[in-house]
């Protein structure tokens, strides 16, 4: 049975990371941390534990860790994501508590006890990951796979013109993930979902509505004459949480002169993973900017060996959106079928 760590910043792409993964049949969520990002680190673990328990997933443990960047100001995204992080959804309070235990503890006491069984998945910054590095080292050798959704190389950065968001909230925690994978295999090596693969993850009104279709409820149009703030009546309860928290997301792109959709990151990285997705990657050697005010969060990307380094991370350099979103409204439609 496949088996996931997961580290979240849940965040509207994340929920639906989540939610997709927590539709695969015998699949494992072993442990789901918290790092702030899109909210606070404390409503990163509401989000998720709401969500887990609408999704039919309760008792999952999840479990906060850093409450800040490693060495800049932490700065959320409310404009982005909502208040609350799920844009217009309003999740029912979980029943369920974080656990006691540091996000960071947690990681490392289950990658030892199940060494080479534990795939990770890291759709936020890499605070958490970062100091779990340090504490454990041989963590790449521990874990099975890790997938990160962060950075931009060819593509144009979504906070400043040439940074992703999670690598811009904590650059210095993702440059010393990357300076921790030096010299480790090629088939440890982080696969890193950038925004030059996930900004092709264009989720439209029209996947909202299959997904409803899919999970046998009413019909679920989300439109762009609809005033802005409208919510969903579906009778699913998933759907209803799922097309308000994507309405919000194809507005705050609209905002941004994008169109009326939602670039759905996590997902993709979420599929990677779980390796239901086609894609393509190739070994670079990967840096980050932390010095230039001007650049600050920058990804850089060696693949011709320029810089004379071992290469660092496996990049992802194709994929198939229409394959994605096939699957997308197929698991999680099924998803929402049986527990909605």
């Amino acid at each position: 049975m496949p088996a996931y760590l997961l580290d979240v910043d849940t965040g509207i792409d994340d929920a639906l990371a989540l939610a997709y993964l927590a539709a695969l049949p015998d699949t494992e969520l072993a442990a789901v941390t918290a790092t702030p990002g899109n909210v606070d680190a404390d409503q990163v673990a509401r989000n998720t534990l709401a969500l887990l328990e609408l999704c039919g997933r309760p008792g999952v443990q999840v479990a906060v860790g850093a409450r800040k960047p490693l060495s800049v100001p932490l700065v959320t995204t409310p404009e982005t994501h909502g208040p609350q992080g799920i844009g217009y959804a309003v999740l029912p309070e979980p029943a369920g508590q974080p656990s006691t235990r540091n996000a960071v503890d947690l990681w490392i006491e289950q990658a030892r006890a199940r060494p080479g069984e534990l795939t990770a998945l890291i759709t936020a910054p890499l605070t958490n990951f970062a100091l779990a590095l340090r504490q454990e080292p041989e963590l790449p050798d521990l874990l099975a796979k890790v997938v990160i959704m962060g950075g931009a190389f060819y593509h144009q950065g979504n906070t400043t013109p040439t940074a992703e968001w999670n690598t811009h909230v904590d650059p210095h925690a993702a440059k010393e993930v990357y300076a921790a994978y030096r010299g480790r295999p090629l088939k440890k090596l982080p696969i890193v979902c950038s925004l030059d693969t996930t900004e092709r993850m264009e989720l439209h009104p029209a996947h909202v509505a299959a997904l409803a279709r899919a999970a046998g409820a009413a019909p679920e149009l989300v439109l762009p004459e609809d005033p802005e703030g409208s919510r969903s009546t579906s009778g699913n309860t998933l759907v209803r949480h799922l097309s308000d928290a994507l309405r919000f997301y194809f507005e705050f792109h609209r905002h941004y002169d994008q169109g009326y959709l939602a670039h759905v990151h996590d997902f993709f990285a979420a599929g990677v993973a779980a390796g239901t997705l086609e894609y393509t990657a190739r070994p670079a050697t990967v840096d980050v900017e932390t010095d230039s005010p001007l650049l600050m969060g920058t990804t850089v990307a060696d693949f011709r060996g320029l810089w004379g380094g071992p290469p660092n991370a496996r990049v992802v350099s194709g994929n198939n959106p229409e394959q994605a979103f096939r699957e997308l409204v197929s698991a999680v439609g099924g998803l929402a079928r049986r527990v909605g």
